[in-house]
């Protein structure tokens, strides 16, 4: 998906500094007192596939209405999304060092007033995907179409009721501009029949089931045609206590 000069913002790519091969050592510049290293690692792959190939933003047009809105409501553990954000150069890689310090702007959860990029203030599960349904409804009233809503969601917040109601509304409500990446690393405590993707395709989404850590299957599922239906790619990666 490429972004056209007309609409006055670039792709996420074209300010590059780093590549995937440099977010071992990024996140490994973030040090201290964290607890959710398997939440952060278990992200990276598909971070790294939405802001490099897919995401239609970049840092110098980070609030033009016409961007694609990322919502990481998969926030605990967020070393990984920061690594991103500073590949990418929405963030100073100087601010590395300093997260979950008193005084960073980086902590433990993402703060949208604070870290540069984020949509959203996050880490509460169950929160990211109303939100979701919320801002697509409300480019849709805006008359806004180019943009696409994405979130990113762990399979452990489909255990709350927040994201049933969600996703129950947004298939009925057609809303063929919001995307779901659920992160599967077997943490949900009560799961479905027919798994994740059964669970979106019954309230009318269109759903995919990958491998997490493939970027070219990522890549493929995250731009598969849905038209007419919100669109959910579970990407499986290896359970959180393995």
């Amino acid at each position: 998906m490429s972004i056209t000069a007309e609409h006055g913002y670039t792709h996420a790519g074209t300010h590059e500094r780093y590549g995937y091969t440099d977010l071992s050592r990024l996140m490994g510049m973030m040090t201290g007192d964290e607890k959710h290293g398997p939440a952060a690692t278990s992200t990276l792959d598909v971070l790294w596939v939405l802001y490099d190939r897919v995401l239609r933003v970049g840092p110098e047009r980070a609030e033009h209405p016409e961007r694609d809105r990322f919502l990481l409501s998969k926030g605990h553990g967020p070393m990984a999304y920061y690594a991103v954000l500073a590949a990418k150069g929405f963030l100073p890689v100087e601010w590395l060092p300093e997260f979950g310090s008193y005084d960073s702007p980086l902590g433990h959860h993402p703060d949208r007033v604070l870290v540069p990029g984020a949509e959203i203030g996050s880490g509460s599960l169950g929160h990211g995907l109303p939100l979701a349904v919320g801002t697509a409804l409300g480019l849709r009233a805006q008359g806004l179409h180019a943009p696409s809503v994405w979130v990113l969601i762990g399979d452990a917040e489909l255990d709350e009721g927040s994201n049933h109601e969600a996703i129950a509304y947004a298939g009925p409500a057609g809303l063929d501009r919001l995307h779901t990446v659920v992160v599967d690393n077997a943490s949900a405590s009560h799961a479905l029949p027919g798994g994740i993707a059964a669970r979106f395709e019954a309230a009318g989404w269109s759903a995919e089931t990958v491998d997490g850590r493939d970027h070219e299957a990522l890549y493929a599922a995250f731009t598969a045609s849905h038209p007419g239906r919100p669109h959910v790619v579970v990407a499986r990666v290896e359970p959180k206590n393995a």
